[in-house]
C-alpha cells in the first residue's frame, strides 16, 4: 500500500482496539447478566441508580455518555419490569426524574460479585496496567 495511505490501515487505528475491547468486555458480561434478563445498557443505569437512588434522565446520560434516545425505550423497559419509576419534575416537567424501586436495589445483591468475576476470568492486566487504562481511557471520555 502507498505510504500516503498508511493512516488508514486497520493497525493503525485507535478507535479499532477501543472498539473491539469494548465488544468484548460487553460479551464477557453476558453470561452473568443473561440469567438476571439484563444487558449490559441496564446493568450500567442500575450501578448508577444504586449509588445516587435517584437521577433525572439527562444526567444518567451524561454519567453513562449516552443519548436520551437510547435511554428512553430501557428506561421504559426497567419500569415496566417494577425496577424504577419515572415520573415528571414538579419544577420542570421537561425533567424526567428516575429513582430505583425496592426491586431494582435487591438486584443489586444479585450482581455483587459480577465484576469480581469479569476481573478473574477476563483480564490478563496487571493491576497497575488496569489503573493506567483506566486513567487513560477517562482522560479520552472527559475530553
Amino acid at each position: 500500500m502507498a505510504q500516503e495511505y498508511e493512516q488508514l490501515l486497520l493497525k493503525n487505528q485507535l478507535c479499532f482496539p477501543l472498539y473491539s475491547c469494548g465488544r468484548k468486555i460487553v460479551s464477557a458480561y453476558t453470561p452473568y447478566l443473561k440469567p438476571l434478563g439484563l444487558t449490559y445498557t441496564q446493568y450500567i443505569v442500575f450501578m448508577v441508580l444504586w449509588e445516587k437512588e435517584t437521577v433525572n434522565v439527562g444526567q444518567l446520560g451524561s454519567i453513562l455518555h449516552l443519548d436520551a434516545g437510547t435511554l428512553t425505550p430501557l428506561l421504559k423497559h426497567l419500569e415496566k419490569d417494577g425496577y424504577i419509576t419515572r415520573e415528571r419534575s414538579k419544577e420542570d416537567e421537561r425533567v424526567t426524574i428516575i429513582s430505583i424501586t425496592q426491586k431494582g436495589t435487591d438486584l443489586k445483591e444479585k450482581c455483587k460479585d459480577i465484576p469480581q468475576k469479569i476481573v478473574a476470568g477476563n483480564t490478563q492486566l496487571s493491576e497497575e496496567d488496569a489503573a493506567k487504562l483506566y486513567q487513560l481511557l477517562y482522560k479520552f471520555l472527559d475530553d
